[in-house]
């Protein structure tokens, strides 16, 4: 689905960010020396991508990135997921390739062999100062001792605010640390205060409130998914959230994107994906900040679009593949992606060299969501191929039976979990975190 590459999401939704921001910074970064110490080859290679692979995307990265890396010679050359893994594992076959390192989104890397791939372990300590946050780090580790990849952008889901709610927070209630709860007794404060209904959540039919079910609610209050879906847990859960929709504006069942109704005043709190919130910022900068995701009692669950960097064994040049990684994860280079391709720096570091004021208020606030001391990462669904459009119909018809149709909520989530597990047992899906690990299809418990 498109919408889970950043980029591509934000050229249907936004048009072209790039064009949007001008050219970032005026200064062009350039290569790190060998972040192991040794000395760099200059010996060519190739980055081999999922990301980043639409004609537009390619070539800005290549002359505004890429060219700024000048201990060797790259090529990006952008592939879909089965060619990209298919040259992968036919170069390592062949004991040596083109390919010096690989850029792709978690799932990507989880569905290679992992004796692939480098260890880059030495690579994560010696850049550990940059401030990855430890959950992309361990992410990164695919369950093993070993650092298969080093992150690199990502995507994610906040909160946008129009200043003027600020005033309406609950007393002692910061806006950087909110449970559902506190939303709930802010959205009814705004409501009772002002008259009007000025809370949103994205229920349209193009929407993505599948993903803040499946990545934000369900672990903040279960801590998992599938597992959890008919727990106690879980109906605790569904009561809030209808709680809270009885003071969310009643255009939300046609909002697909949050950015319009923050723009035209009707929502002051709007709950979406980062591209789909950023027109309202970019549209009137000074009128809107950037937060969290609230948290539940299972914490700060938040899903995170994570792309990483990694190195196969059969690079033809370790060392400046590693400088490569260096160099793309410097903050120069991490504020120059965003405004080029518009992904979101993986960095707790300040990035705001060249960042337009719209994008870097967006950003302080993927920031504080990855550093907030609550903060755990969901990912998305994996393993279910073409019955990923039936998965997110689990949870979407659980919201319209619970939620619009006030279905009672336990005998919905006992005949939606049989759904659900068929969909698993189809699949043969194991469990993706937040659920722990299974041998075989995850199972509804």
């Amino acid at each position: 689905m498109r919408h889970l590459r950043m980029p591509a999401a934000f050229a249907l939704a936004l048009g072209l960010i790039a064009g949007a921001c001008g050219g970032g910074p005026t200064t062009t970064p350039t290569a790190s020396p060998g972040a192991t110490g040794a000395a760099v080859s200059s010996d060519p290679f190739v980055m081999l991508s999922t990301q980043l692979n639409t004609v537009t995307e390619s070539e800005a990265l290549r002359s505004q990135i890429l060219s700024g890396f000048t201990a060797a010679k790259v090529e990006f050359r952008g592939e879909t997921a089965g060619p990209f893994a298919d040259r992968i594992v036919a170069e390592s076959k062949a004991g040596k390739g083109t390919v010096g390192v690989i850029g792709g989104l978690h799932g990507d890397f989880g569905a290679l062999d992992l004796n692939l791939f480098e260890d880059l372990t030495p690579l994560a300590t010696k850049l550990k100062d940059r401030g990855f946050p430890a959950e992309f780090m361990e992410l990164g580790k695919l369950g093993t001792t070993r650092q298969i990849y080093i992150p690199w952008m990502q995507a994610t889901y906040i909160l946008g605010v129009n200043k003027q709610a600020l005033q309406y927070l609950p007393s002692g209630v910061s806006v950087d640390n909110i449970t559902y709860q506190q939303l709930t007794q802010w959205c009814k404060n705004i409501s009772d205060q002002t008259g009007r209904k000025r809370c949103g959540l994205p229920a349209g039919p193009m929407s993505l409130l599948h993903r803040l079910i499946q990545g934000y609610m369900y672990p903040a209050y279960t801590g998992g998914l599938v597992t959890t879906y008919k727990s106690s847990d879980a109906a605790a859960l569904w009561q809030e959230m209808k709680n809270l929709w009885q003071y969310t504006n009643p255009q939300s069942l046609q909002i697909d994107f949050m950015q319009e109704s923050m723009l035209s005043g009707e929502v002051w709190v709007g709950f979406d994906h980062v591209a789909r919130l950023v027109k309202a910022f970019e549209g009137k900068p000074n009128d809107f900040v950037a937060a969290p995701a609230p948290k539940g009692p299972k914490g700060l669950y938040y899903m995170s679009v994570l792309a990483g960097l990694g190195i196969p064994k059969s690079t033809p040049n370790k060392s400046g593949a590693e400088a490569f990684i260096d160099y793309m994860t410097t903050t120069a280079v991490q504020a120059k992606t965003l405004t080029t391709v518009a992904f979101f720096p993986v960095l707790t570091q300040e990035v705001s060299a060249g960042v337009p004021p719209h994008l870097k208020a967006i950003s302080d606030g993927v920031q504080k969501q990855a550093k907030h001391a609550d903060a755990k990462v969901a990912l998305l669904p994996i393993g279910l191929g073409a019955k990923g459009g039936e998965f997110n119909k689990v949870q979407l018809d659980t919201f319209q039976r619970i939620v619009i149709k006030n279905e009672d909520i336990t005998k919905v989530l006992s005949e939606q979990a049989t759904i659900l597990q068929a969909v698993m047992n189809d699949t043969k899906a194991p469990c993706w975190r937040p659920d722990p690990p299974s041998t075989g299809p995850c199972q509804v418990k």
